[in-house]
């Protein structure tokens, strides 16, 4: 990452994502299917010489929508926030944690929550990750799970 003299520390820590993953989507709850794996690929990318992080994700022939995300620190709350875009026209901002090997995003709105979950091995080269939604903010299912795995 290119520092400045002004470069909020927090953003160091998101050096964990910086690069090439490939993806692997598995067990899909909108697939009749279960067994049905996706394979993508995402890329993190510094913005503005290390202001902000920006998250690329596709995933080729298959029903998930290509996706960015721009990722960048708030000072006061100690977290992240993440302003999210997909290929249908969907944009969202999901609040954004990483602490101790911990990958959490959420999102509570009224008729869709959403909340997520990596966790960081392998000398942080893999991320083991799910996804869970919720349509009444206390009962939640899960969606699918992701596991990234750096170039």
């Amino acid at each position: 990452m290119t520092h400045s003299d002004n470069q909020n520390p927090a953003l160091e820590q998101l050096g964990l994502l910086a690069g090439e993953w490939n993806i692997e989507i598995t067990s899909m709850s909108f697939y009749a299917d279960p067994s049905v794996v996706a394979h993508g690929q995402s890329s993190f990318n510094w913005l503005e010489g290390g202001a902000f992080l920006r998250q690329h994700f596709e995933v080729p022939n298959s029903d998930f929508p290509r996706a960015i995300a721009i990722i960048g620190p708030d000072d006061a709350a100690r977290t992240y926030c993440m302003l999210y875009s997909d290929s249908r026209g969907v944009s969202r901002i999901y609040q954004m944690s990483l602490d101790s090997g911990v990958w959490k995003l959420w999102r509570d709105f009224p008729g869709f929550s959403q909340r997520f979950t990596g966790t960081f091995s392998d000398g942080n080269n893999t991320i083991n990750a799910s996804w869970e939604k919720s349509s009444d903010g206390s009962n939640w299912e899960h969606d699918f799970d992701l596991k990234y795995t750096k170039i």
